[in-house]
């Protein structure tokens, strides 16, 4: 009877990691744009290719998203693509490419920009076009604003009807212009706090980062993770492990805002399960090199840095191989903005 448990309790912990996948992060196919937020279409054909000579489950936004939040497992190496932004390069550039592979994908507009006529964003009869052809549509707030700052001399209260409107404003407009209106707001630049979740949880909305890591089923649905892929991360060596990369089986986490005057700001991640042995476990964080870690017991470890984060955008990327799964390593990452006091 103890062997039958054992079996069974084997097979449950490989059926939650196997309840993974990721989404890669687009914004211009094209050489002529800021390489940072770009890449050439021969090396978005490459990935494409590596994806479909693996064998990838690449799959719909909405299917992706839906199933896991279900508690559906998604095989190992299911993928979804996504592009910021709306950029005309994704009609001219990056579709027909998709198309001849025959794979979904989802596009995060600004529709106030599209309304302004702002000509690097496509318009909205393109958009219908690129619908029409399979693409999801989706929301990336009405003018790509910071969403989680305050205007001067504003309450939390007029901030939060501020950003409430942006962002079902922007849902309606996508629903009038293209037929459907999925509940993803993509946040701009990846920012957002503790009051931006909560306040997409409470729109029934979920919110889309530009943090790395792979989805799962435990997945905070207000902050899920997305691999860039174009600019320095575009290089398919160093993608392909983070395409295979699962999610951490994660039973909370703790720290105190995102968004932080605090230059050593620390985390708290608990575990459900370990699909890896703790020694192996390890964290960076961008800019600076190996975090420091405390182990509260088994399961819960303590993540900061050994020295002052500066102003802007950092990360802690945190990793362990697969004991199940031979070259997959799990990925979390926790995004912060330092701003002064």
């Amino acid at each position: 009877m103890k062997k039958l448990h054992n079996l069974i309790l084997f097979v449950g912990l490989v059926s939650t990691s196997a309840q993974s996948a990721t989404i890669l992060q687009y914004h211009h196919v094209s050489e002529k744009l800021p390489p940072v937020t770009s890449v050439s279409a021969d090396t978005f054909k490459s990935h494409l290719e590596f994806l479909k000579s693996e064998k990838y489950n690449v799959i719909a936004l909405d299917t992706f998203i839906e199933q896991l939040r279900a508690g559906k497992p998604l095989p190992i190496n299911t993928v979804a693509i996504t592009f910021d932004d709306g950029y005309d390069n994704n009609i001219e550039a990056a579709a027909p490419l998709l198309e001849a592979f025959n794979f979904p994908y989802t596009i995060f507009v600004n529709p106030k920009l599209i309304d302004e006529g702002q000509s690097y964003v496509m318009t909205w009869d393109e958009l219908r076009t690129l619908s029409k052809r399979g693409a999801l549509i989706a929301n990336h707030s009405a003018k790509h604003d910071y969403l989680h700052l305050r205007l001067k001399g504003e309450s939390d209260t007029q901030w939060k009807k501020r950003v409430a409107n942006d962002l079902t404003w922007s849902q309606q407009r996508i629903a009038t212009e293209i037929g459907h209106n999925l509940p993803y707001v993509a946040y701009p630049y990846g920012e957002f706090d503790n009051s931006v979740q909560s306040l997409v949880k409470e729109l029934g909305l979920i919110g889309i980062g530009q943090h790395s890591g792979a989805v799962g089923v435990t997945t905070d649905f207000t902050r899920v993770p997305r691999f860039p892929a174009s600019g320095i991360y575009s290089n398919l060596k160093t993608l392909k492990v983070k395409i295979k990369s699962l999610p951490f089986a994660i039973d909370k986490l703790d720290y105190d805002n995102s968004v932080t005057t605090n230059r050593k700001p620390t985390f708290i991640l608990s575990f459900k399960d370990m699909d890896f042995y703790q020694s192996q476990f390890a964290c960076f964080v961008s800019g600076v090199g190996r975090a420091k870690l405390a182990w509260n017991g088994k399961n819960e470890v303590q993540v900061s840095s050994p020295e002052e984060l500066p102003n802007g955008r950092s990360r802690y990327n945190c990793t362990a191989p697969s004991k199940t799964h031979k070259g997959h390593f799990y990925w979390f990452s926790q995004p912060w903005v330092i701003q002064d006091k």
